[in-house]
């Protein structure tokens, strides 16, 4: 028995077209998660509705940060009127964007396309000058280094955010909610609903919601005014604010600030505090390359000794060697493995690649 095949279905002339630049070591969780809406947007209306291609500086495959290759289906050269292009990246992403692409972001950057990106793709935009006078959504990773360094973008800890011609949002699945508001903004909110039924999510996220929450969500929900000091000190870190006035503004006395503290998070609230100091910290000694100096006036510490002081005393190691070992860190396992004769795994590069970022080792028995 013969089997016609199918014909294909061809795109529409009002298709949307998306480029996804790719940037070495960029999170294949953020890609699939900003695809795969588009992709059940058509397979649910019978139409193409969007047509996709992952765009490279050159034909080479980049490979992710799990240490799986993509080939891209074009490269810069190649790429033209697309209507939204989005730079995906990942980890590492100072030292993995190529000028090429940054310099083809800011070719396309007066275009009539609009441009966005993906987990840490915010930081190529920078680069390129595209993010200038706009909000954006970008990984917590990145997020210091990207205020530290282009001072005319407005960077927020929402989870995605557009704003006119500017599309950018977190890592993980967020890049799913992020699409999935975008196709109903494009087409209605039934085929949004649909999407999200299709992929067994029961909630589609708001863009205004924080992207990192240091406790759990259902803590959050039961006690709002703790929400309110946490978000407050998280607010306010190059310039601390007295705990007397967190609490004020939280609605609570500075007693009953105490007890939230010590009851659901086990720390008093300056403990908590510096310690959010102190992460900033990290990510801008591992991320910048601001002087120690400046780093403790970012942070809110009076002095640079007392900044070492209580980075060593609570972090384990001093500033300067926490950037010594940032410096160093790199290939040296996977050399070493080399040299031994042995065969290094996906699983080995990718850690050992992953060494350098801010939260690496940061969650232990």
């Amino acid at each position: 028995m013969l089997v016609k095949s199918a014909k294909p279905v061809r795109p529409e002339p009002n298709t949307f077209r998306i480029g996804f630049l790719l940037v070495e070591q960029f999170t294949l969780m953020s890609l699939a998660s900003a695809i795969e809406p588009i992709r059940m947007a058509n397979h649910l209306s019978g139409k193409v509705l969007y047509d996709w291609k992952l765009i490279g500086t050159s034909s080479a495959p980049l490979t992710s940060s799990g240490g799986m290759q993509v080939v891209p289906d074009i490269t810069i050269e190649q790429a033209d009127d697309f209507d939204l292009v989005l730079v995906t990246a990942g980890i590492n992403v100072r030292n993995n964007v190529e000028p090429e692409a940054v310099k083809w972001l800011k070719s396309i950057g007066a275009s009539k396309s609009s441009v966005g990106g993906l987990c840490t793709g915010a930081y190529v935009l920078a680069q390129a000058g595209l993010l200038d006078g706009y909000s954006c959504s970008a990984h917590w990773e990145c997020l210091a280094a990207l205020q530290e360094e282009f001072q005319q973008v407005y960077c927020n800890n929402h989870l995605f955010t557009f704003d006119r011609d500017r599309i950018t949002c977190t890592g993980g699945d967020v890049p799913l909610h992020m699409m999935i508001h975008l196709v109903a903004s494009h087409h209605g909110q039934s085929l949004g609903n649909g999407i999200s039924d299709m992929f067994v999510c029961d909630r589609v996220r708001d863009s205004h919601e924080p992207q990192r929450l240091r406790m759990e969500s259902q803590l959050f929900v039961n006690q709002p005014k703790l929400s309110n000091a946490v978000q407050l000190m998280e607010a306010n870190i190059e310039e601390p604010i007295e705990l007397t006035e967190v609490a004020q503004y939280s609605g609570i006395s500075r007693r009953q600030l105490e007890r939230l503290f010590l009851n659901f998070i086990g720390v008093t609230p300056s403990r908590f505090y510096l310690k959010l100091r102190l992460e900033r910290a990290k990510q801008l000694l591992r991320q910048t390359s601001c002087s120690i100096v400046e780093i403790a006036t970012m942070c809110g510490f009076i002095s640079a000794p007392h900044f070492s002081r209580s980075y060593r005393k609570y972090m384990g190691c001093s500033p300067k060697s926490e950037r010594a070992q940032h410096s160093t860190l790199g290939s040296s396992v996977i050399l070493s493995e080399e040299d031994a004769g042995l065969v290094p795994t996906g699983s080995s590069i990718s850690l050992e690649r992953a060494r350098a970022e801010s939260s690496f080792g940061s969650v232990q028995d």
